[in-house]
């Protein structure tokens, strides 16, 4: 099976999985330089970047869902701040065009993640 993973800077690779354990994501592999986490069928894999400036990253990723309100209430549940300075945070749903609605959440270390619901067909 074809597919893209998207691979993302962690500071702190233990930082990074207290961040994304809350939102369901559980260590498949790790090493001193390289980890992956996923969630059901998802996978991010992370590399340490241990200089980064998270208020400057601009590193970035997309997940697709079916069900964008779920996934925005378990981002809720854990917790991410509101605020549009804060770093992590989370934004509100949004439609961004007549079937697509979308979220963003910023993580720990300054990564965007653009949650868009797949397409209604």
């Amino acid at each position: 099976m074809d597919r893209i993973i998207a691979n993302l800077p962690s500071r702190d690779f233990d930082a990074t999985v207290a961040f994304y354990a809350p939102l369901g994501f559980d260590i498949a592999f790790r090493d001193d330089h390289w980890m992956i986490l996923q969630h059901g069928g998802m996978t991010v894999e992370f590399f340490v970047h241990d200089t980064l400036d998270p208020a400057s990253s601009w590193f970035s990723a997309c997940l697709r869902v079916d069900d964008l309100d779920a996934y925005y209430k378990r981002f809720q549940q854990a917790g991410l701040s509101a605020n549009p300075r804060d770093i992590p945070r989370l934004t509100p749903p949004e439609q961004i065009t007549p079937d697509i609605r979308m979220f963003a959440f910023v993580d720990n270390d300054g990564s965007l993640w653009r949650c868009l619901e797949n397409e209604i067909a």
